[in-house]
């Protein structure tokens, strides 16, 4: 490790001077997989898949999963997805009565700020995935049309 001084620093040096939390102590923050457990029930995970026909033609199929039950709340297809679509879809799914809190999704280009911005207008807290963390929306990720072995997902997601 190499300080702005041009001294060279161990980060075993480094971490012997840190403060540390005191034992037994829990975190100040929550873990990533505790927040999913604590809040199962009120989140939505959201996620586009491609679909080739038998014509080689691409279809997004946009796919809206209940965390907590794991049950589709919504399908549906399209050839090229916009904001102004995946909104209408959101809605459809959100309804007036909203028992969800929570949405997550990827960082996908299609879900611009503005998307955002309505869809918290909807009474619910969007979530972006971290960046390169394939397994943060993994229940909403791969293998729901086809068997993980030929969707393609290892290479995507890793095995778990």
């Amino acid at each position: 490790m190499s300080c702005k001084l041009g001294i060279r620093v161990s980060p075993r040096t480094v971490g012997k001077y840190m403060p540390k939390r005191p034992p037994g102590q829990p975190r100040g923050d929550q873990r990533w997989s505790t927040f999913l457990k604590n809040h199962a029930k009120a989140i939505l995970a959201c996620d586009f898949f491609v679909a080739v026909t038998a014509t080689f033609r691409m279809l997004y199929v946009f796919v809206v999963i209940e965390h907590g039950t794991r049950r589709l709340a919504h399908v549906n297809v399209t050839a090229p997805p916009s904001a102004d679509w995946t909104l209408q879809q959101l809605r459809a799914v959100v309804g007036e009565e909203s028992r969800h809190q929570y949405l997550i999704h990827d960082r996908d280009k299609i879900f611009a700020k503005h998307l955002d911005d309505s869809i918290r207008a909807l009474g619910i807290e969007v979530l972006r995935s971290p960046v390169a963390s394939p397994k943060a929306n993994s229940i909403c990720g791969c293998g729901l049309a086809m068997p993980r072995s030929s969707s393609g997902c290892e290479s995507r997601s890793g095995n778990h």
